[in-house]
């Protein structure tokens, strides 16, 4: 049985692989606790100067696995925010290391919140980013509703965030949400190669960039992260949200009431 994340350490870099390939990566409770310890011990191992996450195969990440979400006997929404994706999120930005997001294809939902979270985005020129939180009835969460207006202006921001756009590589790059764009062919390496180079620079210096991007852009994360947790749960009681999701399971287009 494959383990939900793998952890490989090269030349100063933890690269972090999500790992549920069938599932493009979509987290589940035991994908997002395991990245969560993983994150922990990297912050803690003094070889580690820098963490590259990515996705195994052809995705990056699909956000919150549907069926885990809506199983009766599974976590709920209030649990998955408040011990999966909040917690990850204050991580990523609490890490006294660089973290690279590799986007090696989609990004969707909270897949693409946690993405756009870290310090450095590249991305394959096959992948793409997608606001899927509207598609299904919710809203954006995992720091999205503050990270993206802060990285593409507000205006394209919210008609994303309500349109459920998909944007491609290409068009994340032009409008500020990654780094780099690199061949899909070479990108491991690429990626890599970016996560090296700053496993070579000054840890502490980069550190303390990092500390004061938190203080002047992340200042108000968890305040943020706690309204997205209020209204989330409240989108996650609607008739629309239960449409949503029998909708995408069932690979169909749903028919919302707007109740």
């Amino acid at each position: 049985m494959n383990q939900p994340i793998d952890v490989q350490h090269l030349d100063g870099v933890c690269l972090i692989t999500l790992n549920r390939p069938d599932k493009f990566n979509s987290f589940n409770r035991e994908q997002a606790l395991a990245l969560q310890e993983a994150l922990r011990a990297a912050n803690e191992d003094p070889a580690a100067r820098c963490v590259l996450l990515t996705g195994g195969g052809k995705a990056f990440c699909a956000g919150q696995d549907l069926g885990e979400a809506i199983d009766p006997a599974g976590p709920g929404m209030r649990t998955i925010l408040t011990e999966h994706y909040n917690p990850l999120v204050l991580q990523i930005r609490a890490l006294s290391k660089p973290v690279v997001a590799a986007v090696n294809g989609v990004a969707a939902g909270a897949g693409a919140s946690l993405a756009l979270v870290c310090d450095v985005v590249v991305a394959s020129d096959k992948a793409s980013f997608v606001q899927a939180f509207t598609s299904i009835g919710l809203i954006p969460d995992s720091g999205g509703t503050l990270t993206l207006p802060r990285l593409i202006g507000f205006g394209r921001a919210s008609a994303t965030m309500l349109l459920g756009d998909r944007m491609t590589a290409q068009d994340a790059l032009a409008a500020g949400m990654v780094y780099r764009v690199f061949p899909a062919d070479s990108f491991a390496e690429d990626a890599l190669n970016v996560a090296r180079e700053l496993a070579q620079r000054p840890t502490r210096a980069l550190a303390l960039v990092k500390e004061a991007l938190n203080a002047s852009v992340f200042a108000n994360l968890e305040a943020q992260l706690h309204t997205e947790l209020h209204l989330q749960l409240a989108a996650a009681e609607t008739d629309d949200f239960k449409e949503g999701v029998a909708a995408f399971l069932e690979k169909r287009t749903p028919n919302f009431r707007g109740h």
